[in-house]
């Protein structure tokens, strides 16, 4: 059991930070004045870069960030606010009104330049409005989440061999194979799918989606993780066989190449996706009223796993990726894979109680106040740095790295200590 003085000043210094620091950093800089909608290009000394196009993706992740925030009880109204700003602005310019669904890039003040369907964006359109209809109330936001998720259900689904698609045209027809993506499958996406389910079922109680969730539960859980080591695969054929993974055209990150510059070995594993999806995955069956024993196994093994190989002990902070069964061989760390790791050591070790969880939740926290947060440059985080720290990818906002992950971990945090607080180490 840790002592609970320990966990309250990690606590308080955690809500300071997002309260006072990194919330401001974002209402502050983000808003677009003259168009509406967000910026989000920061350079290393949190200044704007000049850059003004204006992805889905950073759109709809600021909705999601300014949203759960105000949920959470932050912002002292601000960021509703800006939710009700940016929900406006994507309502006005990234619906396809022709084929339905959410269009990939817009200009700066809205006109469409990339207007492929994108699963990934697809799942956050339906995430984020359903987060905002539940923190504001405000009806748009129901209805958009329930126009993506029709939209989804019309146009995604795999009726052949289960699951959903990723990558198609404009009028929903599948890319072509190969990097435009249309003959694969990934767990990425279809974690993001689980995780907007859950909100989507939370905001309206419906039957059909309580079993659309719980369907794509079984379809992650039984054929997206090995068997084994329940460690996840990052890309699969239609029928779910496992693949090399690919770097696709349609970009919807900033992740390191291979280290070959085409494939990822097969056996390849993201400690970061791995731990959110457990995280997600208990959040999800905490919705639904089930039981988390169902997958206490699944959850241990991958919390187990991050520890064994994704925590670098030496220097601080989770690696991106690396194999299954060894230790990895690619040191540099990413930001978004730390904020999923301190969330997901922290309901790993609520659940289990185990000490090295929470070594592991101190071990990156430390390691990102440290290193990745840049509290003279308004305290957002690094993209990318080396083993021992040193900045390797500077931004601290892009058109795919926004509030989303930082923002949202530091929520999660937060709200784990304080039932830890109060509880101990009993299920949170």
């Amino acid at each position: 059991m840790i002592d609970r003085g320990v966990i309250e000043n990690i606590r308080t210094h955690t809500r300071s930070y997002l309260t006072d620091v990194l919330l401001p950093f974002w209402i502050a800089r983000s808003p677009d004045p003259e168009y509406g909608g967000f910026l989000t290009y920061f350079d290393r000394d949190g200044r704007p870069t000049g850059e003004t196009s204006k992805t889905f993706l950073m759109q709809i992740r600021m909705l999601y960030s300014m949203s759960a925030a105000h949920r959470a009880g932050y912002g002292g109204g601000r960021c509703a606010e800006l939710a009700k700003m940016g929900a406006s602005f994507i309502l006005d310019h990234y619906w396809d009104e022709n084929h339905g669904g959410w269009i990939w890039i817009a200009d700066r003040n809205g006109t469409p330049t990339v207007t492929d369907k994108v699963g990934y964006g697809q799942c956050f359109g339906m995430y984020a409005f359903s987060e905002y209809f539940l923190a504001t109330g405000d009806p748009r936001g129901r209805e958009a989440a329930e126009r993506t998720y029709a939209a989804i259900a019309e146009n995604m689904i795999d009726t052949r061999y289960g699951g959903y698609y990723e990558l198609m045209r404009p009028d929903w027809q599948l890319a072509p194979p190969g990097e435009a993506g249309g003959d694969r499958k990934s767990l990425d996406v279809h974690m993001h799918l689980m995780e907007a389910l859950t909100t989507f079922y939370e905001m309206t109680g419906g039957a059909s989606h309580r079993r659309r969730l719980i369907e794509t539960i079984g379809l992650i859980t039984s054929r997206m993780l090995h068997p084994e080591r329940r460690t996840g695969y990052a890309q699969f054929t239609r029928d779910f066989r496992p693949l090399p993974a690919i770097i696709f055209d349609t970009q919807w990150g900033r992740d390191a190449r291979p280290e070959d510059g085409a494939v990822r070995p097969i056996d390849t594993t993201s400690y970061g996706h791995n731990i959110e999806l457990v995280w997600l995955l208990m959040r999800a069956v905490d919705v639904l009223g089930g039981s988390r024993d169902e997958f206490a196994e699944t959850a241990r093994k991958i919390s187990d796993h991050c520890v064994e190989y994704g925590i670098d002990r030496e220097f601080g902070r989770v690696y991106c990726e690396g194999a299954m069964d060894r230790p990895t061989t690619l040191f540099e760390k990413q930001f978004w894979q730390q904020a999923e790791m301190m969330v997901g050591m922290l309901d790993a070790y609520a659940t289990f109680g185990d000490q090295a969880y929470w070594d592991g939740f101190v071990n990156v926290h430390e390691f990102v106040f440290d290193k990745f947060v840049q509290m003279d440059a308004g305290g957002e985080w690094l993209e990318r740095v080396s083993r021992d720290g040193s900045p390797v990818d500077d931004a601290l906002g892009h058109a795919w790295k926004i509030s989303y992950h930082t923002v949202r971990s530091m929520i999660e945090v937060v709200r784990r200590l304080e039932s830890l607080e109060s509880d101990g180490a009993a299920k949170i």
